[in-house]
């Protein structure tokens, strides 16, 4: 008789050899990511603007809100990134502290059985098994024999049996093949046994990976192309200044207005620097970084709808850059349980659903698979049995059969026995005994001499070759096979074949549209599994991603026979990868990101974490462990492949609005730059006062961030291909169109103040007045160019009515600069403009929109968007 450990020697233990806790490392403090958040290089060059204004204010060049102004744009738009991904990891850390307290597990414990929490558990506990129960520590099974499911460790589907060892046989615990050895975090499917507890918490193999996961990951793609662009901007900000300085200066030598005293040097010396300063704070987009955290905060709460928890916000903008995902097949790409696909009769007639069958036919099914089966069904659930009579009870539940059954009729039950391949039952049926026997075909159905028609009637089975072609074909589309019979003579008679039934975890239909679309957008999917090749070739066939002949498909060991060049040069055809290591997982990631590819992995196991975790994007599956969970960027909650492609779409809107953003907001800074810079050598010094220049960069960025940051997602984006990670945030493309919009504003602008023949047009000279025009003109330009910027087709209004946010506030830009311009007065430097005056700014702002249109017609794009 198990004993247990005493009450004081259960302090001793946990004293001697700690307790069965996980080492957790608490996420930064809100504090702490504000504070890293200030490493970001668009941050910085902020920062570095707020340092300039401050001097300037200290000089008493600029007002006090100048500084201010920029500082609130960056506590903005780091504090909204920050709060957003603590919120998230604190929703994780709910969801994992609520799945912790269940975890219950039984020890004897001075001879008496207790039900304790898994984290009170010390070496020496005799814990007790049953079906169902996840095994709280490693350990060796003392007494008794289990089966259990280790796919959390090694993904093998495959159940593996446990029994106590003998005393004088080793075993290797780091093989987890071993018949003695028990490991936390695998599900015990049958059976009951006693483990004495050997290694708790980290000491465990469970922990000891979960520890492996704690490593730091590259920079994301938007990361490292936003440190590129924040280069350039330093560059060009640098070169800006210098040009500025020297232009003015060069304009003053050359007019021969020459300074006439020191005082009066280090008066246009300072003019122009602060010339110089102005211009290049209006070249910094500080509205990008307040964008990027919307878009990653709004996005992350509407993803949450779709059950996809977003925990590591840059995961999100990673999802939309992948251009390789490797995906588990398992409750991912399958449905994650088996099921019954099809029955075939000894005619050779198949059948779907248990109503298409004949009704005689349909009771000896019922009987032969429901009271031949160690599962039972109870409260609208499966209740105990292995895989495959759990599939079959949940088969007799989905029809509505498993409430015919009747217990009272059983004589005897034989479970399953490995040696004779089957299981059998001994019912009392029309007042005489009856064994049905479910199994191995190839077993039963050499024993059969006849089979049971449509009509019940019992005929001679003498086309056994036609079953064995059947099961060879249903064998190669990856089925488990079962064969149901029965004798009124006794197991050991000639048997009557009921039918032979297929078991698969089906291919999720969902799953199969999902990884069309994902291949559409340009993807490379690649299943990895722990089934045997010809089964994950049959699943890969049918989810698509197997199709043409230089496909390829290998196992664990014919992957370990490649060099890393080698395995470089196939991946583009790689499809399956079958008998997965855990080491396989994170062996891929490597290869794929030395090919400078970005790389999402799926996983569910304590084995996938470090291949999580080493991943671009981590998708943990919201079954899986808590250690995958932690390792992973985002965690679909439904572990279903469609909720991974509708990740990756969420990805891309937010990169295409940063990317629209980046037209609008670069449009407007170099129109601003070109204006504030050409203005003094044309004759006029100040364009655009410093407040205007602030109302421009300051509202017009914040309230725009807030208008593409509320893109719809279109089903158009999955129809592109990944953009590269080395390529550069602002393509050719984008430049031109941003060039193209500054050139005209910048023209049409300076065409107001300087040339004749538009001024004209106002029907007034005075100066202030004219630039209070150009003020309005540039605004109502930049407003419209929104439109041309949301979209690149050539109809800018399409799918307008998608975000109302957008329409919102155009409008509400184009009735703050009415206000601003009509009552501004003094203090913004403007004059109220008539009716004929604003309609002329209007007009010459609007063609904007016809421009940019014919500039799109001639490079090809379309007029209408996709959905």
């Amino acid at each position: 008789m198990l004993h247990g450990l005493s009450a004081r020697e259960v302090e001793i233990n946990r004293e001697k050899y700690g307790a069965n806790v996980l080492t957790q490392i608490p996420p930064d403090p809100l504090w702490k990511k504000v504070l890293e958040g200030f490493k970001d290089p668009m941050i910085l060059i902020l920062l570095a603007a707020l340092v300039v204004q401050v001097f300037l204010f200290c000089l008493g060049q600029a007002d006090w809100f100048e500084p201010v102004g920029i500082l609130i744009a960056v506590l903005i738009a780091n504090g909204v990134s920050s709060i957003s991904e603590s919120k998230q990891e604190g929703k994780a850390s709910a969801l994992k502290a609520d799945e912790e307290a269940r975890e219950l597990t039984k020890v004897i414990r001075e001879k008496t059985l207790h039900e304790i929490h898994v984290s009170e558990a010390v070496v020496g506990d005799i814990v007790y098994l049953q079906a169902g129960d996840k095994i709280p520590a490693d350990g060796v099974v003392v007494e008794g024999a289990v089966r259990v499911d280790q796919a959390t460790l090694n993904g093998e589907t495959e159940e593996a049996e446990k029994i106590p060892p003998a005393d004088s046989v080793p075993y290797d615990i780091k093989d987890l093949l071993n018949k003695h050895y028990l490991y936390r975090g695998t599900v015990v499917c049958g059976g009951e046994a006693y483990m004495e507890v050997k290694v708790v918490g980290d000491q465990t193999l469970f922990g000891g990976l979960a520890l492996e996961v704690q490593e730091e990951t590259r920079k994301t793609p938007l990361q490292v192309k936003l440190g590129k662009l924040a280069q350039q901007i330093s560059t060009l900000g640098y070169v800006g200044a210098i040009a500025i300085v020297v232009g003015i200066l060069g304009k003053t030598l050359l007019s021969g207005e020459m300074p006439a005293g020191v005082y009066e040097w280090i008066r246009l010396l300072l003019n122009a620097v602060t010339v110089a300063v102005t211009i290049i704070v209006c070249a910094v987009p500080e509205g990008l970084p307040m964008l990027t955290s919307i878009l990653l905060s709004f996005q992350s709460l509407r993803m949450a709808k779709d059950n996809v928890l977003v925990r590591k916000i840059n995961g999100l903008e990673t999802a939309g850059s992948l251009s390789i995902l490797f995906s588990d097949k398992t409750g991912t790409i399958t449905e994650g349980r088996l099921s019954v696909a099809e029955l075939a009769a000894g005619d050779m007639k198949t059948y779907r659903g248990l109503k298409d069958l004949p009704e005689p036919l349909r009771e000896d099914v019922i009987v032969g698979i429901g009271l031949n089966n160690s599962a039972s069904a109870g409260d609208g659930a499966v209740i105990g049995g292995n895989s495959t009579d759990r599939a079959l009870m949940a088969f007799l539940m989905r029809a509505q059969a498993a409430d015919w059954l009747k217990k009272e009729d059983v004589r005897e039950f034989q479970p399953f026995d490995s040696n004779r391949k089957c299981s059998s039952v001994t019912l009392l049926r029309g007042g005489r005994e009856e064994l049905f026997i479910k199994g191995a075909p190839e077993r039963i159905i050499e024993r059969c001499t006849h089979y049971i028609d449509e009509k019940g009637t019992r005929k001679q089975l003498t086309e056994k070759n036609l079953l064995t072609a059947y099961l060879n074909t249903q064998a190669e589309r990856s089925m488990r096979l079962l064969a149901v019979a029965k004798s009124g003579n006794g197991e050991d008679m000639g048997l009557t074949l009921i039918c032979v039934i297929s078991i698969r975890d089906n291919v999720r239909r969902e799953a199969v549209e999902a990884i069309k679309e994902v291949q559409g957008a340009g993807i490379q999917v690649v299943m990895v599994t722990g089934d045997r090749k010809e089964t994950a070739a049959a699943i890969a066939r049918e989810a698509g991603l197997l199709s043409s002949p230089q496909d390829v498909a290998l196992t664990s060991a014919e992957m370990a026979e490649k060099s890393d060049e080698e395995l470089k040069s196939l991946l583009p055809r790689l499809r399956v990868i079958a008998r997965a290591l855990p080491a396989d997982k994170s062996r891929l990631v490597r290869i794929a990101q030395e090919l400078n590819l970005v790389v999402g992995m799926t996983g569910d196991g304590v084995n996938d974490s470090p291949a999580l975790k080493k991943a671009d994007v981590g998708f943990a599956m919201g079954s899986g462990t808590e250690v995958a969970k932690e390792a992973g960027d985002i965690t679909i909650l439904d572990d279903n492949f469609s909720s991974i492609a509708k990740a990756i779409l969420y990805g891309r809107t937010m990169f295409k609005s940063i990317r629209k953003f980046l037209i609008f907001q670069l449009t407007v800074n170099v129109a601003a730059v070109l204006t504030c810079f050409l203005g003094p050598l044309l004759g006029e010094n100040v364009i655009l006062t410093v407040i205007q220049l602030l109302l421009i960069n300051l509202a017009m960025d914040t309230l725009a961030a807030i208008a593409f940051g509320s893109e719809p997602a279109l089903k158009e984006y999955m129809k592109e291909r990944p953009v590269p990670r080395s390529e550069n945030i602002v393509s050719r493309s984008m430049l031109n169109e941003i060039v193209l919009g500054a050139g005209y504003i910048t023209f049409i602008c300076l065409s107001i103040l300087f040339f004749p023949a538009i001024r004209s047009l106002f029907g007034t000279a005075d100066t202030v007045y004219l630039k209070s025009a150009l003020f309005a003109t540039f605004m109502m330009s930049i407003t419209f160019n929104g439109f041309n910027a949301r979209t690149e087709h050539i109809n800018p209004f399409v799918g307008l009515g998608r975000n109302r946010n957008f329409i919102f506030v155009m409008l509400s830009i184009l009735i703050l600069q009415y206000v601003f311009i009509s009552f501004g007065g003094k203090v913004l430097n403007v004059e109220a403009l008539t009716p004929a005056s604003w309609l002329l700014c209007l007009v010459l702002a609007f063609l904007i929109i016809p421009i940019d249109m014919a500039r799109k017609f001639f490079t090809g794009r379309k007029f209408f968007a996709g959905r």
